[in-house]
Protein backbone atom coordinates (compact mmCIF):
# COMPACT_ATOMS: atom_id res chain seq x y z
CA UNK A 1 0.00 0.00 0.00
CA UNK A 2 1.23 3.47 -0.88
CA UNK A 3 1.87 6.14 1.72
CA UNK A 4 2.73 9.05 -0.60
CA UNK A 5 -0.09 11.42 -1.58
CA UNK A 6 -1.21 10.88 -5.23
CA UNK A 7 0.76 7.63 -5.69
CA UNK A 8 -1.59 4.84 -6.72
CA UNK A 9 -1.03 1.12 -7.27
CA UNK A 10 -3.22 -1.21 -9.30
CA UNK A 11 -2.93 -5.00 -9.36
CA UNK A 12 -2.95 -6.20 -12.95
CA UNK A 13 -5.02 -9.23 -13.86
CA UNK A 14 -2.91 -12.09 -15.21
CA UNK A 15 -4.91 -14.35 -17.53
CA UNK A 16 -3.15 -17.72 -17.77
CA UNK A 17 -3.80 -20.67 -20.06
CA UNK A 18 -1.77 -23.46 -21.68
CA UNK A 19 -0.18 -20.97 -24.13
CA UNK A 20 1.21 -18.63 -21.45
CA UNK A 21 -0.34 -15.49 -20.05
CA UNK A 22 -1.89 -12.17 -21.07
CA UNK A 23 -1.84 -9.06 -18.89
CA UNK A 24 -3.82 -5.90 -19.58
CA UNK A 25 -1.55 -2.93 -18.85
CA UNK A 26 -3.77 -0.05 -20.00
CA UNK A 27 -7.53 0.45 -20.15
CA UNK A 28 -9.27 3.77 -20.64
CA UNK A 29 -11.85 2.81 -17.99
CA UNK A 30 -9.18 2.62 -15.25
CA UNK A 31 -8.90 5.74 -13.11
CA UNK A 32 -5.18 5.00 -12.66
CA UNK A 33 -4.29 6.71 -15.95
CA UNK A 34 -5.56 10.16 -15.09
CA UNK A 35 -4.52 12.36 -16.82
CA UNK A 36 -4.26 10.35 -20.03
CA UNK A 37 -0.86 9.13 -21.25
CA UNK A 38 0.74 11.06 -24.14
CA UNK A 39 3.18 8.32 -25.15
CA UNK A 40 4.67 5.01 -24.09
CA UNK A 41 8.20 3.59 -23.98
CA UNK A 42 10.11 0.75 -22.42
CA UNK A 43 13.67 0.41 -21.16
CA UNK A 44 15.66 -2.81 -20.80
CA UNK A 45 18.14 -2.83 -17.90
CA UNK A 46 20.72 -5.33 -16.71
CA UNK A 47 20.75 -6.93 -13.23
CA UNK A 48 21.77 -4.49 -10.50
CA UNK A 49 21.35 -1.37 -12.66
CA UNK A 50 19.88 1.65 -10.85
CA UNK A 51 18.06 4.27 -12.91
CA UNK A 52 17.48 7.03 -10.38
CA UNK A 53 16.81 9.72 -9.28
CA UNK A 54 14.78 12.08 -11.42
CA UNK A 55 11.62 14.19 -11.30
CA UNK A 56 9.49 16.26 -13.67
CA UNK A 57 8.43 19.81 -12.90
CA UNK A 58 5.92 20.47 -15.73
CA UNK A 59 3.01 18.33 -14.57
CA UNK A 60 4.06 14.93 -15.96
CA UNK A 61 2.71 11.79 -14.30
CA UNK A 62 4.47 8.46 -14.90
CA UNK A 63 2.89 5.00 -14.88
CA UNK A 64 5.43 2.20 -14.28
CA UNK A 65 4.89 -1.48 -15.14
CA UNK A 66 7.49 -4.27 -15.18
CA UNK A 67 6.35 -7.07 -17.54
CA UNK A 68 9.68 -8.95 -17.44
CA UNK A 69 12.16 -9.37 -14.60
CA UNK A 70 11.82 -7.62 -11.24
CA UNK A 71 12.46 -4.05 -10.14
CA UNK A 72 12.44 -2.10 -6.91
CA UNK A 73 10.67 1.22 -7.51
CA UNK A 74 11.53 4.07 -5.15
CA UNK A 75 9.49 7.26 -4.77
CA UNK A 76 10.43 10.17 -2.51
CA UNK A 77 8.07 13.05 -1.75
CA UNK A 78 9.80 16.36 -1.04
CA UNK A 79 6.92 18.53 -2.28
CA UNK A 80 6.47 21.44 0.13
CA UNK A 81 2.66 21.43 -0.12
CA UNK A 82 2.26 17.65 0.26
CA UNK A 83 0.74 16.00 3.35
CA UNK A 84 3.31 13.20 2.90
CA UNK A 85 6.41 15.38 2.51
CA UNK A 86 9.53 13.43 3.54
CA UNK A 87 7.94 10.00 2.97
CA UNK A 88 9.48 7.20 0.87
CA UNK A 89 7.54 4.48 -0.94
CA UNK A 90 9.19 1.25 -2.14
CA UNK A 91 7.58 -1.39 -4.34
CA UNK A 92 8.94 -4.63 -5.79
CA UNK A 93 7.09 -5.31 -9.03
CA UNK A 94 7.58 -7.62 -11.99
CA UNK A 95 6.68 -11.03 -13.31
CA UNK A 96 5.89 -12.31 -9.80
CA UNK A 97 3.82 -9.24 -8.83
CA UNK A 98 2.09 -7.60 -11.79
CA UNK A 99 1.19 -4.07 -10.74
CA UNK A 100 0.98 -0.61 -12.29
CA UNK A 101 2.24 2.33 -10.23
CA UNK A 102 1.03 5.89 -10.82
CA UNK A 103 3.83 8.30 -9.87
CA UNK A 104 3.34 12.07 -9.56
CA UNK A 105 6.20 13.38 -11.67
CA UNK A 106 7.18 16.06 -9.16
CA UNK A 107 8.17 13.33 -6.67
CA UNK A 108 11.70 11.97 -7.03
CA UNK A 109 11.51 8.47 -8.49
CA UNK A 110 13.55 5.69 -10.04
CA UNK A 111 14.15 1.97 -9.96
CA UNK A 112 16.73 -0.78 -9.51
CA UNK A 113 16.75 -4.16 -11.25
CA UNK A 114 16.70 -6.87 -8.58
CA UNK A 115 17.48 -10.52 -9.14
CA UNK A 116 19.76 -12.08 -11.75
CA UNK A 117 17.80 -11.29 -14.92
CA UNK A 118 17.34 -8.26 -17.12
CA UNK A 119 14.15 -6.31 -16.51
CA UNK A 120 11.86 -4.29 -18.74
CA UNK A 121 10.24 -1.12 -17.43
CA UNK A 122 7.19 0.01 -19.40
CA UNK A 123 6.09 3.61 -18.82
CA UNK A 124 3.03 5.57 -19.92
CA UNK A 125 3.97 9.22 -19.20
CA UNK A 126 1.37 11.96 -19.57
CA UNK A 127 3.71 14.35 -21.41
CA UNK A 128 5.63 13.88 -24.64
CA UNK A 129 9.42 13.78 -24.22
CA UNK A 130 10.94 17.06 -25.41
CA UNK A 131 14.39 16.32 -26.84
CA UNK A 132 15.26 20.04 -27.06
CA UNK A 133 14.17 20.89 -23.50
CA UNK A 134 13.73 17.73 -21.38
CA UNK A 135 11.54 18.00 -18.29
CA UNK A 136 13.96 16.23 -15.98
CA UNK A 137 15.84 17.19 -12.88
CA UNK A 138 18.34 14.56 -11.74
CA UNK A 139 20.20 13.39 -8.65
CA UNK A 140 22.70 10.52 -8.38
CA UNK A 141 21.34 7.10 -7.28
CA UNK A 142 23.14 7.19 -3.93
CA UNK A 143 22.45 10.67 -2.57
CA UNK A 144 22.09 11.85 1.03
CA UNK A 145 19.11 13.99 -0.06
CA UNK A 146 16.85 10.92 -0.38
CA UNK A 147 16.53 8.43 2.52
CA UNK A 148 16.49 5.23 0.43
CA UNK A 149 19.28 2.68 0.20
CA UNK A 150 18.98 0.82 -3.12
CA UNK A 151 21.09 -2.04 -1.70
CA UNK A 152 18.92 -2.57 1.40
CA UNK A 153 17.54 -6.11 1.50
CA UNK A 154 13.90 -6.76 2.45
CA UNK A 155 13.36 -8.27 5.89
Amino acid sequence: MSRIHDVEVRDLQVNVDERGHLVEVFREDWELYDPDPAMSYYSLSDPGVVRAWHRHLRGQVDHFICPQGRIKVGIYDDREDSPTQGEVDKFIIGEHNQQAIRIPGDCWHGFKVVGNEQAILLNFPTNLYDYEDPDEERLPPHTDKIPLDWDEQPH
